[in-house]
């Protein structure tokens, strides 16, 4: 009759932390297999009569097949594990083991692991989602872990790092360190944790960016905060969540949502040092209206137009292609700043001239709409004809053949047909005129209402 394996993790160390079940499972083996260091930690609980097989730190595979053979000889099996079994222990190893060879019954002990044991004497830094790396490369290629490292930092989780360094493995850490700092901010706190629940045990707390690994060695543990994480006291904790303050009204709630994209937006967001505050609120802006991080490439200004039309906008005039536009600027700005919004493709006027010059609507209106406000700031974010009006009349004006003077002109039509080629026409005829535009066959309505908001709310903004 066949035997048994029972594989125990017996915990890092104090005899405190070896489970009922562990001691259970220990006092009924008739073969006890470990790594010898570990036997110190069981030699009370192990039988007399207990056969004991002590192997190196190297011989998983071997004290796993030992086990498995006793096991098929009949002989009920305990192989011990430090910590729990089944995190970076013993468990795997015997199970597949003993799935090549067959005939063998294999159970699993829980334990308490290392890291378990470090959090609680560090505080409870393990309060949110974490994670947890090995950075040994015995038996995982660097390439693998440094992305896990990285997809952590990224992630913003609470990261155990397990074996951080030793004799051979002396740099892992510091690139670590460097990956990280990376991703989070310097001041994120660092516990870390040595010979934990030995005699020996030595705990500290430092921050991410005077973490020394020359201080640390192969018998610490370290515990990575997230963003939230706080250290204080000498103790390390991770609130379990965010604690957003309740909002005292509806606007608040919104607010809060508006300013966590923003928030969101600014974390994945690298813009050059070359681009005015004007130019770089105004592309936030638009990734905020769009989710697309392509704006950042696309947008383009003639110097500080989004400065130049901020003040100007104060009881000033805007002109919309159509009401989609209209609708998207925002009414607490227009009523903070005194501007007013027009749009003229329902005018009876734009109909007569649509139909009489064989010329779209919007075209129509944007023709009367710069004879009505030609000092206006205009904003195309659908009709490319529209714009094709108002480049032409730049073009004209420029010649000396209208009185056409503009704020500005923000073109941001979408599309297919005529799109890119209107957009190429205005920045060839705005000349002298502040101008933004979005390049390519992207925009909108809702990216050209968030260009005027921009330039209503940058006060704002930019304090």
């Amino acid at each position: 009759m066949p035997g048994s394996i029972t594989v125990v993790g017996v915990g890092p160390g104090a005899d405190e932390h070896i489970t009922p079940l562990a001691r259970e499972a220990l006092s009924k083996a008739e073969v006890v297999i470990g790594y010898r260091s570990y036997f110190r930690f069981v030699d009370e609980l192990i039988p007399r009569d207990c056969e004991r097989v002590e192997k190196e730190i190297s011989e998983e595979d071997e004290r796993a097949q030992i086990a498995v053979g006793l096991a098929r000889e009949g002989k009920n099996v305990a192989v011990i594990s430090s910590g729990d079994s089944g995190i970076y222990g013993m468990a795997s190893v015997v199970h597949l083991v003993a799935a090549g060879f067959g005939g063998a019954e294999v159970s699993v002990v829980p334990g308490v692991s290392a890291f378990i044991a470090a959090a609680a004497k560090l505080g409870a830094p393990l309060g949110h989602d974490f994670c947890s790396v090995s950075l040994s490369d015995l038996l995982t290629p660097w390439q693998t872990i440094e992305k896990r490292i990285a997809a952590a930092a990224e992630g913003d989780f609470v990261t155990v790092v397990h074996n951080p360094k030793s004799a051979k493995r002396y740099w892992q850490l510091s690139r670590l360190k460097e990956i990280f700092l990376s991703s989070k901010s310097p001041d994120t706190p660092v516990g870390i944790v040595r010979n934990i629940s030995r005699e020996d045990e030595r705990t500290r707390l430092t921050t991410l960016e005077k973490l020394n690994p020359d201080e640390v060695d192969m018998f610490s543990l370290l515990i990575i905060g997230n963003s939230e994480t706080i250290a204080e006291g000498g103790k390390m904790v991770t609130p379990r969540g965010s604690k957003p303050v309740p909002p005292q009204s509806a606007s608040e709630a919104a607010r809060l949502i508006y300013d966590d994209s923003f928030d969101s937006i600014d974390r994945s967001l690298k813009m050059s040092d070359l681009l005015s505050v004007g130019e770089r609120e105004a592309i936030r802006r638009c990734i905020h209206t769009t989710a697309d991080f392509e704006y950042k490439d696309i947008f383009y200004c003639s110097p500080r137009a989004i400065e130049k039309w901020s003040g100007a906008l104060r009881g000033g005039e805007i002109v919309t292609d159509v009401r989609m536009v209209l609708a998207g600027v925002s009414k607490r700005l227009l009523e903070k700043t005194g501007a007013k919004v027009f749009c003229y493709l329902d005018e009876p006027e734009s109909l007569r001239i649509s139909e009489q010059e064989g010329i779209t609507r919007s075209q129509a209106a944007m023709r009367v709409a710069i004879s009505r406000h030609p000092e206006a700031l205009f904003a195309v974010g659908n009709a490319p004809t529209a714009l094709i009006e108002i480049a032409d009349t730049l073009a004209k004006a420029s010649g000396g053949q209208s009185g056409f003077s503009p704020l500005g002109v923000i073109g941001a039509p979408v599309g297919f047909v005529n799109v890119e080629q209107s957009k190429a026409r205005l920045e060839a005829a705005a000349e002298g005129v502040p101008y933004a535009v979005i390049r390519g066959k992207k925009g909108g309505s809702a990216v050209a209402a968030a260009i005027v908001n921009t330039a209503l709310g940058f006060d704002e903004d930019a304090a």
